[in-house]
């Protein structure tokens, strides 16, 4: 039976060259210059740190622009609170996207169960399977994801046939 999965995961080598990227533009930048700008990566999280509010906000435009270029969906963010560190200095935590939550699932399995096609779609902890008959059916599935499920970055993957 053919069957592909929908996920939602950024391509963490992707987001590591444009944070390493956006880290050498913002040590070269002349508005930066004398600062403490920069932003660190841990596992699925990004910290900004710099010396102002608008400073962060600069560095946040450096490191979106970077990942739009290197082909990273910019809804795989989760921008946090700006929080004081001591003195003027800022740090923003952004946590990268991992997974697709219970609701958005649920809403999709609604959706390809209400469009009438000759699928099924099941719910694999973070990821959301649909099997179906023909490869023409799974290739509509996907085309009516695409075209309705605007608000979260969605990739297909491991199809089978």
């Amino acid at each position: 039976m053919p069957s592909f999965d929908v996920v939602s995961e950024a391509n963490l080598v992707e987001v590591r060259n444009a944070l390493d990227q956006a880290n050498k533009e913002i040590s070269t930048r002349f508005d930066f210059k004398g600062s403490d700008s920069r932003i660190e990566q841990k596992e699925q999280e990004l910290t900004a740190f710099a010396d102002s509010d608008f400073q962060l906000g600069q560095v946040r435009d450096v490191l979106t622009a970077k990942l739009t270029k290197r082909s990273v969906d910019v809804r795989f963010l989760d921008i946090g609170k700006v929080e004081k560190i001591g003195g003027d200095k800022v740090k923003q935590v952004i946590k990268i996207r991992k997974g697709i939550e219970s609701d958005a699932a649920k809403k999709i399995v609604r959706l390809v169960k209400d469009s009438k096609m000759k699928v099924q779609a099941s719910i694999q902890g973070e990821s959301v399977r649909i099997t179906g008959a023909k490869r023409d059916d799974l290739q509509s599935a996907m085309a009516l994801l695409r075209k309705e499920v605007a608000d979260l970055p969605l990739e297909f993957n491991n199809f089978r046939d």
